[in-house]
């Protein structure tokens, strides 16, 4: 967690009092799943509509609470740019809105079957999705993911604990007070939605060690958080640890093309975990591709960590900051103006680089050849493979997802951008007309 986790006006609890909380969280949490579970679509869709309308009455309450925080956090001493994380502007406060809307307009997938098939004997089998249950979230700064979750687990039927970072904690209450207000407007356990309402640390290792009360945890934020998650939780876990997403340039290429989308991924913005931080480039178009996205890259500020073969030629451009890379560059998440260069020799290199250095979370190849573009999407492991375009694509909302709560790299269960079909399972159901097994 960051530095304001230890913020001294905040009192920790006692031992057995924390313990207390939190099995009372997690009791209430999973009595109202049950509770959401058989909810009318209707329901969920008037708790969402009845969110939004809340979010947008209450601007300036909302605003109040997280000038609160702000001002700890700057006493504090974080950073700006985490400052600048924990804003809840009218904009954000909007597209929070926004979101909960969308999610109402979307089909609800919550006992459907599919792939019904008569067997040999006569019975029928196939698979409803149905709701996981109950979900914990912990995550960091951006208080507007209290609302993507809340929303996300209204739509999918579950119940969800929340544990935001201390240095948001007015601003997450009182969007959780929202949350449960619009629940019971809509006849649901306002329970269906809680936030730990405590900043001590020690909540987090509670959470995660409930499976009688918890079926899945959700981390999102920093390496340090996932990985201490990853290691310590009792019940399982959907997460990434790195975004290092790779954008490879193949031959042949649309040259025009692959400078416009190489640029788009790298410096649309640096910080998210789908910008591209590492570059592959086939050595049969490097001379002509590199020094075109070099000279943006340099007019970028944007360090240049390269290969010999890749160095030589983009230290002749202009302004460049050109520097050798070192083994760890290639696996390294920048979340900066920092990208790895490397040539290789052509497709079968670059799959095995990606497959090798990458944090199977999304990847990129640029062709105009299908066959290798074909290649690239069966071979490449990650949970987002993409083709001709920019690896900021990968979210859910791009995906048409409506929301997301965030993006797995895990291989079971939910793979890629988390929306509501990632909050759900599937159970066989059978369907017999007395049929007996002989």
């Amino acid at each position: 967690m960051h530095a304001a986790e230890g913020d001294a006006t905040i009192p920790a609890m006692s031992t057995t009092s924390l313990d207390d909380l939190m099995h009372n969280l997690g009791r209430q949490a999973r009595s109202a799943a049950a509770a959401m579970a058989r909810a009318s679509a209707a329901q969920k869709n008037a708790a969402l509509r009845a969110l939004a309308a809340r979010l947008r009455a209450h601007v300036e309450p909302l605003q109040s609470a997280n000038a609160r925080d702000i001002e700890r956090a700057r006493a504090a001493g974080l950073s700006e740019p985490m400052v600048d994380r924990l804003k809840l502007t009218p904009k954000i406060i909007e597209t929070c809105a926004q979101g909960c809307e969308q999610l109402a307009a979307m089909p609800d997938i919550i006992g459907e079957i599919i792939g019904l098939q008569q067997q040999p004997s006569g019975i029928r089998v196939g698979q409803m999705r149905v709701p996981i249950g109950v979900f914990g979230m912990i995550y960091e700064s951006r208080p507007n993911v209290t609302i993507e979750a809340a929303s996300l687990a209204i739509k999918s039927g579950n119940a969800c604990i929340l544990r935001g970072g201390s240095e948001a904690i007015d601003s997450n209450r009182a969007l959780a007070a929202l949350v449960q207000a619009a629940l019971a407007d809509a006849g649901l356990p306002p329970e269906a939605v809680q936030l730990v309402p405590t900043t001590d640390r020690e909540a987090v290792g509670h959470l995660i060690a409930m499976p009688q009360y918890v079926d899945v945890i959700i981390p999102r934020g920093g390496k340090g958080l996932i990985e201490r998650i990853s290691r310590e939780a009792k019940v399982p876990v959907i997460k990434h640890l790195d975004g290092n997403c790779h954008t490879y340039v193949d031959d042949p290429c649309d040259l025009d093309l692959a400078v416009k989308v190489t640029d788009n991924a790298k410096t649309q913005k640096y910080s998210p975990c789908n910008a591209t931080e590492s570059l592959l480039v086939a050595r049969g178009v490097a001379a002509a591709f590199l020094p075109r996205i070099g000279a943006i890259f340099a007019a970028k500020g944007v360090e240049m960590r390269c290969c010999p073969e890749s160095k030589a030629i983009l230290a002749t451009v202009p302004g460049a900051t050109v520097v050798d890379a070192t083994e760890e560059d290639w696996s390294t998440e920048y979340l900066a103006p920092i990208i790895s260069v490397k040539v290789v020799a052509g497709l079968d290199e670059a799959i095995d680089w990606i497959n090798r250095y990458g944090s199977h979370h999304t990847d990129a190849i640029l062709t105009t050849d299908h066959r290798h573009a074909q290649r690239f999407l069966r071979e490449v492991d990650s949970s987002s493979v993409m083709v001709n375009t920019s690896t900021r694509f990968a979210d859910g909302f791009e995906y048409g997802l409506g929301a997301e709560i965030g993006i797995s790299t895990d291989k079971f269960h939910a793979r890629g951008p988390v929306g509501v079909a990632g909050l759900t399972s599937l159970k066989y159901v059978v369907l017999g007309e007395g049929h007996i097994r002989t």
